[in-house]
């Protein structure tokens, strides 16, 4: 008799009985996969059981019904969260890891993810707290060296290097500990599941199974996550819906600054972002990085610094771009650290509504430090370092000399050259007074301290000079 199987999207978790070139639920190209349909012999559900309402839907129930009631009836007792030692994460995760919640933490290889979740069960286990480290891709041994550099209670986490997901989930049950992490998620396998490890069928069983175990026991799970090429985690979109929180560690892994982000949490925002550090003994908390960016702007045509949100928080970044003329036919447009659909954007309204012409230049624009912005109001400060790069000249200082703290600036931009209002003005310009940066061009109704201005034309005539218009300007 041949066994039964059904086509599982990789990406939503749809399931049909024939392969499809498209997903019909998320619509995404070649990610059905043929899996076997585990058997159900004797799992199923007897007729007229709990929930059957019989003939017609007539028939009574077995027991008695649930009743609704008033939201303002149901107690909320406070969550008793464990503080995991690193002032940026618990920031991002709300205050702490919450007992029986899952985590899901995802990154690029090497960016960091395995040196963070050993530094937060050694301060733990540092802390008096009982922790597991469940390893599936590395062994004790190598597990082992990348702990001795770490903090001190580094070494007395125990590990468990395993891939059978009984073997796990025994030894969660008989430890008992208050925080757990397992690297990676995709390589765990349960031996009653069809697929090999990572596969849909098997992650989802996988991550389905240790999130009845980690609710029963209230251990606070940390599971490791792969992504994919294009950077989104691997594997079927159910689990993320199946987690409590998704993380995402961002960050180029020859730049030294991590960014770590909240996509989802269901106990807190997800407004917030941490930044770290790489180093010899491991991640260390960036605590004031306008501090750091601000000093190491160069002040040259084509830098700019730009007050931005990172969640709640703001931070000062500088955003450099070079203007050089193309040798081909289709010019270059580069950029790092923002969209790169962005920039085409910001070039178009630059064009039109700046006179600054990049049509036949390559346009490279960079945000220093590795930081990634995802913000709108990130638009003024491309547009301004774009027509200081193409001009040649630097932006002026608020005291009007070339000297004295950068320029710095925030808005976006709209397609008819306005300057558009963006969230939080006041925290911006709190910050970059903080660190000397005065006469922040800003939008309108920003707020005192600021140098307001309506249109993209406007913000060009106060922080470029005319006079010093260069071979570019004159080309364009």
């Amino acid at each position: 008799m041949a066994q039964a199987t059904v086509h599982v999207c990789s990406q939503c978790g749809l399931q049909s009985t024939q392969w499809h070139g498209q997903c019909s639920g998320c619509r995404a190209w070649n990610t059905l996969v043929q899996e076997r349909v585990p058997s159900t012999r004797g799992q199923g559900r007897a007729r007229g059981g709990r929930g059957s309402l019989g003939r017609g839907g007539r028939g009574p129930l077995s027991g008695p019904r649930p009743l609704p009631r008033p939201l303002r009836e149901v107690g909320a007792a406070p969550v008793a969260r464990m503080s995991t030692g690193i002032g940026e994460l618990d920031r991002v995760l709300g205050g702490g890891l919450v007992p029986g919640s899952l985590v899901l933490l995802g990154g690029s290889p090497g960016i960091g993810k395995s040196t963070l979740t050993n530094m937060v069960l050694g301060h733990l286990q540092q802390a008096g707290r009982r922790t597991l480290y469940v390893s599936g891709e590395e062994s004790a041994e190598q597990v082992r060296l990348r702990a001795e550099r770490l903090a001190p209670g580094a070494l007395s986490v125990p590990i468990l290097a395993e891939t059978d997901l009984e073997a796990v989930l025994e030894t969660i049950a008989a430890e008992a500990p208050q925080a757990c992490v397992i690297d990676s998620v995709q390589t765990l396998n349960a031996a009653d599941c069809a697929g090999g490890p990572g596969s849909v069928g098997q992650v989802r069983e996988v991550a389905g199974r240790i999130m009845e175990l980690a609710k029963a026991r209230g251990v606070a799970v940390i599971l490791v996550g792969h992504v994919t090429k294009d950077g989104a985690l691997a594997g079927p979109r159910v689990l993320e819906h199946l987690v409590d929180c998704v993380l995402q560690f961002e960050g180029e892994r020859e730049r030294p600054y991590r960014e770590l982000r909240a996509l989802k949490n269901r106990f807190g925002s997800t407004n917030e972002a941490g930044l770290f550090e790489m180093r010899q003994g491991g991640l260390v908390e960036v605590l004031d990085a306008s501090a750091r960016f601000v000093a190491e702007a160069t002040r040259a045509p084509g830098s700019v610094v730009l007050a931005a949100m990172e969640g709640s928080r703001p931070l000062l970044v500088e955003v450099q771009a070079l203007v050089a003329p193309s040798e081909l036919e289709q010019p270059r447009r580069v950029v790092s650290g923002l969209d790169r659909n962005r920039l085409a954007l910001v070039l178009a309204i630059l064009g039109r509504h700046g006179r600054v012409g990049t049509a036949g230049a390559d346009v490279f624009v960079n945000v220093v430090g590795g930081v990634r912005l995802d913000e709108p109001g990130c638009d003024l400060a491309v547009a301004l370092a774009v027509a200081s790069a193409s001009r040649g000249v630097p932006t002026t200082s608020f005291a009007g000399g070339a000297g004295g703290a950068p320029r710095a600036c925030f808005g976006e931009l709209g397609l008819t050259g306005e300057l558009r209002w963006v969230g939080h003005p006041e925290r911006r310009l709190e910050e970059a007074a903080k660190h000397g940066c005065e006469g922040v061009i800003a939008p309108v109704d920003s707020g005192g301290g600021a140098c307001e201005v309506g249109t993209l034309r406007e913000a060009l005539e106060l922080a470029l000079p005319a006079r010093a218009a260069g071979p570019a300007r004159a080309a364009a």
